[in-house]
């Protein structure tokens, strides 16, 4: 994603907000909208939005799952396993 393909002064913004919509929706390219010169803000469509936050979920959980293997804080998996009551043929049924 290159923000710089779509930089707009916050002018353009207020004047073509019906068209920004529109090619924002089609295009899923988000545009930087500046003030003086200074970027100010991201503008994107919803869907753009709601996967970039849910891949900021998935590497969060992933980063504390990583913090807490190399702290020692963690269990084998058979143990898990056996404590949620699995058989053995669902074990290897996951390949685990």
């Amino acid at each position: 994603m290159k923000l710089s393909t779509q930089v707009r002064p916050i002018s353009y913004l207020k004047s073509h907000a019906t068209e920004i919509i529109k090619n924002l929706s089609e295009s899923r390219e988000p545009m930087l909208i500046t003030q003086n010169g200074e970027a100010k803000l991201v503008v994107m469509d919803v869907r753009s939005y709601e996967e970039h936050e849910e891949t900021l979920a998935i590497l969060k959980v992933l980063a504390l799952g990583s913090r807490e293997i190399e702290q020692g804080r963690f269990r084998p998996v058979d143990e898990v396993f056996a404590d949620l009551g699995c058989t053995t043929s669902l074990r290897t049924t996951l390949s685990i």
